[in-house]
């Protein structure tokens, strides 16, 4: 990993500032307050400068992401969300499906120009959005190359696809930077945030988080059929409705609003330490999704299918 300071001085005052909070950290709600500049690492891994384990056109997200099935309309898009995927994460989940890169930190790292080349190539591809998978932890060198980026002709949405375990006061700065806030709502069970994924303060934190994500860009807007800007929030249904899928619906309904697109997924299944914790070790039952899923539909708010 990078052992000295890297120069920021040519980046805005929002890039400097981010890059500050790094040194020592205090990016995410653990404030580890390591200075990664100098190559010290915290709970999500990583040093100043990303690790990323993957680029490209991704199909496997939500259909407004992905553009699959839509007409073209005179676009030149191919489809499919620009993704890149960060190794490291500030989440322990125990089930993680994407624990090579998350726990693991699979990947290479990369310079903030590199970064920045990779958006404008998956642009040039024609993807439809520049898709920052677990971008908490790296924040400084994505903003920094969003600006780089920019200035070269990107044109893309930007979206930030996160666990959800986000500072507040860190969000505030990506303002006018994102323009898809794509977080999880986990858990509202903070024992249960603690015993799957090391945060007990996850539900606390999660709810500001998503109410500063949406006081940003408002419910999740859509141009023929593809997402533009707004919020767009992802919930896996865990067995034992571990995940308190109903106190998350009723979350967003009441206190964030009634037009709020929501991903209720049934996905889960047993991976990575999953089997060691008889309550996971097995997928949710078809009426554990469906009661979860007719519960968002019944509180009114938007279902992704």
């Amino acid at each position: 990993m990078e052992s000295s300071p890297i120069s920021i001085g040519s980046f805005s005052k929002t890039v400097q500032k981010l890059w500050g909070m790094m040194n020592p950290c205090i990016l995410c709600p653990r404030k580890c307050k390591v200075n990664r500049s100098k190559g010290q690492i915290g709970f999500c891994g990583i040093a100043a400068l990303p690790v990323v384990s993957s680029v490209g056109p991704h199909f496997g997200e939500e259909s407004v992401l992905v553009g699959a099935g839509l007409p073209r309309r005179g676009r030149a898009s191919t489809g499919g969300s620009g993704a890149i995927f960060f190794a490291g994460c500030n989440l322990g989940c125990i089930f993680c499906q994407n624990f090579d890169i998350s726990h693991l930190r699979h990947g290479r790292q990369i310079t903030i120009e590199q970064l920045a080349q990779s958006m404008l190539e998956l642009q040039n591809y024609g993807c439809n959005n520049i898709n920052f998978v677990t971008p908490t932890h790296v924040i400084p060198a994505i903003v920094a190359a969003l600006e780089l980026a920019r200035k070269k002709g990107l044109k893309l949405p930007t979206v930030y696809n996160t666990g959800g375990y986000d500072s507040v006061e860190t969000l505030k700065l990506l303002d006018g930077f994102i323009d898809i806030y794509m977080p999880d709502m986990k858990y509202s069970d903070p024992a249960v945030a603690k015993e799957l994924s090391s945060a007990s303060d996850y539900p606390q934190v999660n709810r500001q988080a998503v109410k500063e994500m949406h006081r940003q860009v408002g419910d999740l807007h859509l141009e023929d059929g593809l997402a533009k800007k707004g919020l767009l929030v992802r919930h896996l249904v865990l067995p034992e409705n571990l995940a308190g899928s109903f106190e998350i619906i009723d979350f967003l309904a009441e206190n964030i609003s009634p037009k709020t697109t929501i991903n209720v997924m049934d996905q889960y299944r047993p991976c990575y330490k999953a089997s060691l914790y008889p309550k996971i070790n097995r997928r949710p039952t078809l009426q554990e999704f469906s009661s979860a899923r007719q519960y968002a539909l019944h509180k009114g708010l938007n279902i992704l299918l």
